[in-house]
This record gives structure tokens, sequence and C-alpha cells, in this order.
């Protein structure tokens, strides 16, 4: 089947989660890696940041480790960086070179997602909302993300579950 065009759809999935953060802090907690290598990543992974150039056209390239050893890797590509309001990205999973890679679990994962992180601060607590949609992708691999969309609200969900406790170390 042939890709799509590179404009994201109106079908997206949306987590949102509030923080008892100010948002300054938690657009830090985002973007510097000493911040990220404490909490970046599903449940029972650590993660390392290889790269991170804040910048439109930078890269931040990752990768995080299970407690059996299994590594995977990640790279964002960020497109918009307005801080801290908001933070727009091109998500892929990657090699330690940093080169796109298909889903180590699932083939028909779509190679490229387009991710639009809000930061909305009221009264010192922060609302961040993450909007994901495939892009360049074909129907099939359209399916199989929004297919998985309970997953990736499960993974959130730990990920952020994570960022809780590391903030309350702060």
């Amino acid at each position: 089947m042939a890709a799509k065009s590179n404009s994201p759809s109106d079908r997206a999935i949306v987590v949102t989660r509030v923080f008892n953060a100010p948002r300054e802090l938690m657009w830090e907690t985002l973007t510097v890696p000493e911040h990220l290598e404490h909490w970046w990543g599903p449940k029972g992974f650590t993660s390392r940041v290889h790269q991170l150039e804040l910048r439109p056209g930078g890269t931040f390239l990752y990768s995080q480790r299970n407690a059996e050893g299994r590594e995977m890797w990640g790279k964002w590509i960020y497109r918009e960086i307005a801080a801290p309001e908001r933070l727009v990205f091109v998500s892929s999973f990657a090699d330690e070179k940093g080169n796109v890679v298909r889903h180590p679990f699932e083939p028909n994962w779509p190679l490229e997602t387009l991710g639009t992180s809000t930061f909305i601060e009221d009264r010192g607590r922060t609302t961040v909302t993450v909007r994901m949609v495939p892009i360049n992708a074909t129907e099939s691999e359209e399916q199989t993300f929004f297919g998985q969309s309970k997953f990736m609200e499960e993974g959130f969900a730990g990920t952020w579950d994570k960022l809780d406790k590391y903030l309350a170390t702060l």
C-alpha cells in the first residue's frame, strides 16, 4: 500500500496529565539530559541520553534498557520549540547511530510519529498534553498505531508515574 501524505490526520492519540510542578520545571525535566535520565521511558526501563540538541532540526537520541538487559533506541527530531509552552517533534525507533529502524516488537508500526507536547500552568501545577499521530504511514501502519492506543496510554502512565516520583525528589 502506498504511503499517505506527510500531513497528520485528524485522528490522534492524546494523553494528558496534571503534575504538581511549575511549567518551567516541567519543561526542564523534558529538555535537560540530567533530568531525563532519571525518569524517561516505560516502567521497568532505565534511560540514557546520547544526544540532545534542543533546536529546530536538532536531535534527541536516547537508549532504554530493561532489567533483562534488552536495549531499545529512540530518536526525536525537533520541529518546533516554544519554551516553555510547546514542543513539536518527529519520533522514531532508531539504532545506536540514530538511523531510523522498525519498532522492535511491532514491524507494522509507523516509522515516524509526530508528537506535540503542550504545557499549561495553573496555580503552580502544570497540565501536560501529548498528541501523537503517525506520519508518512501506510493505512495498515495507521491501523496498527491506533489499534495500540490502550498500550500507548498505559506506557505514558507508567512513564509519567516515574516523572511524578522524580519531581517529588526535587
